[in-house]
């Protein structure tokens, strides 16, 4: 194991540079996408490498569960560790899986409310609900059937080319099940804090994504940009228990003034000659030391421990 177990939780460090200039050199679908598989990958990495800290943290602590032989002197010699370090990785990893737990129970209560919110209405795919508060949000369904869901108060306040422009953005966020996105790179935040500038990113690049999609539906770049505008003029603040997937609006002035400029082209991955391209390469780089890592820590503990709990 030695140096190479603590790689995956710094690794993600590399991927901040591709978090900034895929906003703005890459096509929203790509980057999205790109995003996502980084942070989620990088978390997975660096849980397992926090798993890995705790169980070699945990063989040395009194009355462990584990097999007498895993605190054998032969495996500590075997496995150079720091000892603080593994045991802060007990309390490390219990505070991951409580904080990712937590959310995902926070962003299915907050689904199953709007859910029964919509309990009385036919099962269409666009639900308007009697309500002078101001709102529309993408609602993820099941086997990909989703709804959109708006306010009285929300269509009042646009006009008819801009409630066009509104239900294309929203039905966007269905097609392309956005919503998986905004968790994965929710989960990988709380997983690592290093990765909150990709969460952030993709909160972005998935409205910009639905922006350009419902702007080649609707025909017109600056209608959509308008809409937009008003949209976020009436909508209320969200409040503190809402999540991405289900309501935000992201910068809404660079959304703007993205949709005010010439369609981005292209959904292919970045040249390696260009500033995004190389971005995007040492995120690649990054995350496959890391996959490599953690799996060379894992496999370098399981033939450890496992000779050390073999019988003589």
């Amino acid at each position: 194991m030695g140096v190479f177990v603590f790689l995956p939780l710094v690794l993600p460090l590399t991927a901040w540079p591709v978090a900034r200039l895929a906003e703005q050199r890459l096509h929203p679908h790509t980057a999205t996408r790109l995003l996502a598989v980084v942070a989620g990958l990088s978390a997975v990495c660096s849980t397992l490498c926090l798993g890995l800290l705790m169980i070699v943290g945990t063989a040395q602590l009194p009355g462990n569960p584990l097999p007498d032989g895993w605190s054998d002197p032969g495996v500590r010699a075997a496995l150079p560790y720091d000892e603080f370090a593994g045991r802060a990785a007990i309390p490390a990893l219990i505070a991951v899986l409580v904080s990712c737990g937590r959310a995902v129970w926070r962003r299915s209560r907050v689904r199953r409310g709007a859910e029964a919110a919509l309990a009385g209405l036919r099962a269409r795919s666009v639900a308007v609900l009697p309500d002078p508060v101001p709102y529309a949000y993408a609602l993820p369904g099941r086997r990909g059937r989703g709804r959109v869901v708006v306010s009285t108060g929300m269509l009042v306040g646009l006009g008819p080319a801009e409630r066009r422009a509104l239900f294309a953005h929203e039905r966007a966020h269905v097609r392309g099940r956005h919503h998986r996105h905004l968790l994965t790179v929710h989960l990988a935040a709380r997983a690592n804090p290093f990765l909150r500038p990709l969460r952030t990113a993709v909160n972005y690049t998935t409205e910009r994504w639905a922006d350009e999609e419902a702007a080649a539906e609707v025909g017109s770049r600056r209608v959509v940009a308008r809409a937009i505008g008003r949209a976020a003029l009436l909508r209320p603040r969200p409040t503190a228990g809402a999540l991405p997937a289900l309501v935000g609006t992201g910068p809404v002035p660079r959304r703007v003034e993205a949709l005010l400029s010439p369609a981005p082209v292209g959904r292919a991955w970045p040249s390696v000659f260009t500033t995004a391209g190389l971005a995007a390469w040492g995120a690649a780089f990054g995350v496959t030391a890391s996959a490599l890592s953690s799996a060379n820590s894992a496999v370098t503990l399981f033939r450890v421990l496992r000779a050390a709990a073999a019988p003589m």
